[in-house]
């Protein structure tokens, strides 16, 4: 049974001088377990659906379905519960905060989770902490770690309140070959072991060529 299902999904971006129809119309479906990379130039639209699909942003039309729910019209709170309860986010700047420790980077979405106790929150941090192997870094300001290591805060950040879906854009974007490997390593491990969902978008061939399907974009459409 498919667990993501979009039909039809519009978005356009209007100036003074044109449209520029950022995506155009697409469809798809994507199951439960499922790696998933959308791939294409950059101004494809690949973030632009990601986005659509992670309840970030609202389409101009079309249909969004999470575990049968319809999402586009829902209410913003409802929408908010929907997105905290079913995605993890990781960006490719890491959006850590800086001045902060690894162990308060990584609690920021359980302070959003109106499900999870606050006793809860110390064995959930150092279980993913323990996951992406940064247990010795908690302590540590997120300012001082290296690139590979920022990386890995975000993705523990993603799966600390256990979300089904893990929505990547660009993970690998900023990290050098090595630490690229390490984290689809961690994602794909994710996918398989936890039986999470995992849609990247990526312009990295390699990157995408770990997952399992590979949707193509172009011009705001699925080409593939």
């Amino acid at each position: 049974m498919p667990q993501i299902t979009v039909k039809d999904l519009c978005k356009s971006y209007h100036t003074n001088h044109y449209t520029v129809n950022a995506v155009d119309h697409v469809t798809l479906t994507i199951s439960e377990g499922e790696a998933v990379a959308i791939v294409g130039p950059s101004g494809s639209g690949k973030s632009t659906l990601l986005n659509m699909i992670g309840l970030i942003l609202q389409p101009d039309s079309g249909s969004i379905r999470i575990d049968e729910q319809e999402a586009v019209k829902l209410n913003d709170s409802s929408k908010s519960a929907l997105r905290n309860r079913m995605f993890g986010y990781v960006v490719q700047d890491f959006a850590l905060l800086d001045d902060e420790t690894v162990y308060s980077n990584i609690r920021i979405p359980l302070l959003y989770n109106q499900e999870i106790k606050c006793r809860e929150y110390k064995s959930r941090i150092h279980a993913a902490a323990e996951c992406l192997g940064i247990s010795d870094k908690l302590h540590r300001k997120a300012a001082k770690l290296s690139g590979g290591e920022r990386q890995r805060v975000a993705i523990a950040r993603s799966i600390v309140c256990d979300q089904p879906m893990i929505l990547a854009d660009e993970p690998t974007g900023s990290l050098d070959a090595a630490n690229k490997e390490k984290v689809m390593s961690i994602l794909m491990k994710l996918c398989r072991e936890k039986k999470k969902t995992l849609i990247v978008v990526t312009h990295d061939r390699s990157v995408a060529e770990q997952c399992d399907r590979i949707i193509q974009m172009k011009d705001g459409k699925v080409t593939v």
